[in-house]
């Protein structure tokens, strides 16, 4: 006999109006003009866990803070999740970009709280179950021609004692970049599409994406190609719906192998470091930005002036360290890893190589955006490569500096520590 668990699912719209100004390309300076598909946030309840994830580009680790204290769970025991669509409004003050309403961004964490309360209300008797997709064969390493990728696909679906679904999570290593900076409506981009398809598939459920470790990985184009607002033919509507119905589908043919019915949470805190990238003095580099915007194109006079805004506003800072928190849940014999920021494949491959042997078999999902967003946390083998996510990124976010070497394997120490618990 197979145990049961408590389980629920619920899902809310949070689709705002035009003219919000929208996060996540610094070259997009025009607020939305309209709506493509709705964003959403999404929770399920198992146990005494829960899990919600919205539709943003990420969320602050503050409006995480309080959407946990809202829910009234044990510390630990809820994990706030972004799906990292570049699509939605700016959602975290000073990150990703200006012009933060707080009206949004009020209502997005009170959506989030309701979301648990609503999932958690509506638990009812239910069985897990755990397979793996299909490579759908979509994503590249952007930084590396033929580099790491995550090409996992974990699958958990939850359903009623009588079989019917209840909810249906999908995970997979992915940037949702499909659109580009020229879009200018709100979209889930691909994972809208996904959660779609799935549901089409499960009438009655509540499909869930978790986006994975997906720092370094899109669908080839390299992160530079979105200092751009020209229309590019591969980042389309169209193309976001084809890749999602790819995974959806890779998804819908995944096993279904029964879990039990223990269900355990632990959690870690830890502190993360910064360190200086820029080889000059972040003053000279101002001036540098101030001659070239001059007489740059718009979207590339847009990026300096970010720059140039961190240096007068941000680079003073002191570096202090940013407060990290990875979250596992165990349901019945299922691993589930949230990871804060904006984590590369191989870091995901690296954890769950240590926790299952091999990095595409095992029972674990590791994902990212959850807890917080700060940024880029790459392994350290990286930062001899620079570039945009090791170089570059933390002025779009808002820190004085890049995280140091060495930080992105402390969370992977933090998170297999948990499991040994």
């Amino acid at each position: 006999m197979i145990d049961l668990v408590q389980a629920g699912a619920a899902v809310i719209d949070v689709t705002p109006s035009a003219g919000l100004a929208m996060s996540g390309f610094a070259a997009r300076t025009s607020p939305a003009t309209g709506v493509h598909d709705p964003l959403t946030v999404r929770a399920v309840a198992v146990g005494e866990t829960a899990i919600v994830v919205a539709d943003a580009i990420g969320l602050h680790e503050d409006s995480c803070h309080r959407i946990r204290d809202r829910a009234g769970l044990a510390d630990g025991h809820l994990i706030v999740a972004a799906t990292h669509t570049h699509g939605g409004p700016v959602a975290m003050p000073g990150r990703l970009g200006p012009g933060l309403d707080p009206a949004w961004l009020q209502r997005l964490e009170d959506a989030c709280a309701q979301a648990v309360a609503e999932a958690r209300a509506a638990r009812r008797p239910a069985r897990l179950s755990f397979g793996l997709g299909a490579d759908p064969g979509i994503a590249r390493n952007r930084r590396h021609a033929g580099g790491p990728v995550d090409p996992a696909l974990p699958v958990l679906r939850i359903r009623e004692a009588g079989g019917a679904a209840i909810a249906v999570l999908a995970c997979h290593a992915l940037h949702p970049v499909v659109l580009g900076a020229d879009n200018t409506l709100f979209t889930a981009d691909y994972p809208g599409a996904v959660r779609r398809h799935l549901e089409a598939a499960h009438p009655g459920a509540v499909a869930i994406f978790l986006t994975g470790c997906t720092g370094d990985i899109n669908i080839g184009h390299p992160a530079h190609a979105s200092i751009s607002t020209a229309p590019q033919p591969d980042r389309t509507f169209a193309e976001a719906e084809r890749i999602g119905a790819r995974i959806a589908q890779s998804a819908l043919q995944a096993p279904e192998q029964p879990l039990g019915g223990d269900i355990r949470a632990a959690c870690a805190e830890l502190m993360l470091p910064l360190a200086r990238t820029e080889t000059e003095a972040p003053v000279v580099l101002a001036d540098a930005w101030r001659r070239e915007a001059a007489t740059a194109d718009p979207a590339r006079a847009a990026l300096l002036h970010c720059w140039i805004d961190w240096v007068e506003q941000i680079a003073p800072r002191p570096l202090a360290p940013w407060p990290a928190r990875v979250t596992l849940f165990d349901w019945g014999g299922a691993r589930l890893i949230g990871l804060p920021g904006e984590i590369f494949a191989q870091t995901g491959l690296d954890l769950r190589r240590a926790l299952d042997g091999d990095p595409l078999a095992g029972r674990t999902m590791t994902f990212g955006f959850a807890d917080g967003c700060p940024g880029y946390i790459p392994p350290a083998g990286e930062y001899r490569h620079g570039g945009y996510e090791v170089e570059e990124a933390h002025r779009y976010y808002g820190l004085p500096a890049a995280f140091a070497p060495g930080a992105a394997e402390r969370l992977v120490e933090a998170a297999i520590g948990r499991t040994r618990r």
